[in-house]
């Protein structure tokens, strides 16, 4: 589990990261399509950081792949909280 990374974020970077795999994008590609450095994506999708996504970058992803920014988020509530 991430540090500081709750389990609805970790949900939604594990989709995010899924799709970029899926349609054959590298780090940096998704860096530029969401107008963030390399960097950044490097340490949303590395467990050592607390980097995550936030609204306006599901926006971008869901625009960018063509789903519903839904398409991000469990069906129901995760854990606890």
């Amino acid at each position: 589990m991430k540090t500081n990374v709750t389990l609805i974020e970790q949900y939604v970077i594990d989709i995010a990261r899924r799709k970029r795999v899926k349609a054959g994008l590298t780090q940096a590609e998704l860096a530029d399509i969401l107008n963030v450095s390399a960097g950044f994506i490097g340490k949303v999708e590395s467990s050592r950081y607390s980097s995550k996504y936030n609204l306006n970058h599901i926006n971008k992803l869901s625009h960018f792949f063509k789903c519903k920014p839904q398409d991000f988020l469990p069906k129901r509530h995760l854990g606890n909280g």
